[in-house]
Parts: C-alpha cells; structure tokens; sequence
C-alpha cells in the first residue's frame, strides 16, 4: 500500500511539472506579441535631471535645475530652451510640468526644423502647445491649444503647484495633444515634418517648471 501510494505521489508531481513547463513556455511564446509594432522605439529623456547637457538657450530669461526639475525664468522678452542634439520626425512626446502661479506662461515647441539664435523662429516655423490657463483671447490661446491655430477643447490643467503630464504625439502632418489623461485637441498642420523640440521662458512674472521629457520615435 505504501508502495502505491508513494507511486501515485511521483506520477502526481510529474503531471504538475510538465504542466508548469507547458505553461511557462506558452507565455515565452505569446511574449513578443505585446510589442507587435516594429517600427516603436524605447523612450528617451531629452532631461537628465541634473544639468543642461545637450540643451541650449537663446532669446531672454533662461533656466535653472531645481529639485531635478527645469524651471523657467522669463526676461523682457521670449525665451526658449531647446535641445540641440538632434531633431525628430514622427514621436510622442511626454513632458511633465506644473506652475507656479495659475497665469504662468510657457509652451512647448516641437518641429522648428533649423538651429537659430533668434526664438520667434520657433513661432514661425515650429507649433507651440500651449501652457497658459488665463490667456484673454480663449482656448485658441490657452493650455492645450496649438498656439493660435487650433483650440483647444477645454482646459484639464491641475492647479497651480501640482504636477500635469502633456502627451504630444506627432505623425505625419496629425498632432494629437492629450493632458492628464484627456484628449484636449487634434490637427492636422502643413509646416515642415521634422525639427527639434524645445520649452518656453515668456516673462519675468511666469514661472514654470519641466521634470520630465521624454521622447519615443516612431519609425
């Protein structure tokens, strides 16, 4: 009897065995399909969170690394910190940031397609997702509008001094701004397809602050 039982026992734990082998094998096997777009490239954080590396600023203001954060300090006149190292095609573009004050003013500016010295280049050549929930002239002109082109459709910004996450996905002539969670705007542009990405310093009284930015190319 105790022969027995101890064979059932072995057989038992050989089922068990080959059914956790099975098992494990079928996930390996299912694993690549949670990444079926080939063309999806790892994310890349343009910050590293200490220093200016690979960033340059021209225009009025600049910006200063507090607590691991970018932080805006406007001049008499536009600023704009962008990064240098290279441009970008088609991406979807995280940034976390948050305001001081509720009237704070920044932006972000994605596709100006030269290097200049002069900021309004970025105006005329690039698109600026807007950061300002108290612009006078409407959603045309306040957070998550393309600045002046395209509305946005309600503002879904925290208050000031909390944290908001902006994701900006750019492909083709399509930009796709959504703010915490929420889709705020959709259009379609015609200037160029590709270009550097860089952040905003408006004035002397706005003051905004940018801890994360990251990138992720779309082949």
């Amino acid at each position: 009897m105790l022969h027995l039982r101890l064979h059932s026992k072995l057989r038992l734990a050989a089922i068990i065995a080959l059914a956790v082998l099975f098992c494990g094998a079928g996930a390996r096997a299912d694993s690549p399909r949670k990444s079926k777009n080939k063309g999806e490239k790892k994310w890349t954080e343009l910050f590293n969170g200490k220093d200016l590396t690979g960033w340059k600023m021209i225009g009025k203001g600049n910006f200063v690394v507090e607590d691991g954060a970018l932080v805006s300090r406007g001049g008499l006149g536009l600023g704009l910190l962008w990064y240098e190292a290279k441009t970008f095609r088609d991406f979807v573009l995280q940034v976390e940031w948050k305001v001081k004050t509720e009237c704070s003013n920044s932006g972000i500016f994605v596709r100006f397609p030269e290097k200049s010295d002069d900021p309004w280049y970025s105006v005329r050549n690039g698109y600026e997702i807007q950061i300002d929930d108290c612009d006078k002239k409407g959603l045309k002109n306040r957070t998550g509008a393309i600045y002046d082109l395209s509305a946005a459709t309600r503002v879904a910004s925290k208050p000031a001094g909390e944290w908001n996450l902006y994701e900006i996905s750019v492909v083709g002539q399509h930009y796709t701004v959504v703010l915490n969670g929420e889709k705020v705007n959709e259009f379609d542009g015609e200037r160029g397809r590709e270009g550097y990405i860089g952040l905003q310093a408006h004035d002397p009284v706005s003051s905004v602050s940018f801890r994360r930015v990251s990138v992720r190319e779309i082949k």
